[in-house]
């Protein structure tokens, strides 16, 4: 199981600019500390961690942030509206379009994805795969 993603980011004020645009539209806590931005799903007490925690954080040996080639975090949306509502928010909290929102022909039927970067060039995900919403073929 993944505990928890960290992501670098030079610029902290514009990543959370990016980030609380959109985690916490799913469900995500946020907290800033002197060590970058924590945004974790609630966990009930004594309850075991399902989903990892995702952080943003200056880098520990303070060399310039860089987004890794062919890394990628994704999240999931409940629907394929707040995906696209996302998406939008994203874009106008200082992300990047790397793909608009819609079904891909080489995933299921139900795989509604939206593909963005964040300020710092690090590749984000947002997917609804809800059975109970149109599929691509129908």
């Amino acid at each position: 199981m993944i505990s928890y993603v960290t992501v670098g980011a030079d610029d902290i004020a514009r990543a959370k600019r990016f980030y609380s645009a959109v985690l916490p539209a799913l469900g995500y806590r946020f907290e800033e500390g002197p060590e970058g931005l924590s945004y974790a799903l609630p966990v009930e007490p004594g309850a075991r961690l399902v989903f990892p925690d995702f952080y943003v954080k200056p880098t520990f040996n303070g060399e310039a942030a860089t987004a890794g080639n062919g890394t990628m975090v994704a999240f999931e949306a409940e629907t394929q509206a707040q995906v696209r509502q996302l998406h939008a928010a994203a874009l106008a909290a200082g992300g990047t379009d790397e793909g608009q929102p819609g079904f891909r022909a080489n995933y299921g039927a139900n795989f509604y994805v939206c593909y963005l970067r964040d300020p710092q060039g690090n590749k984000i995900a947002l997917f609804a795969s809800n059975p109970d919403e149109p599929g691509r073929d129908g």
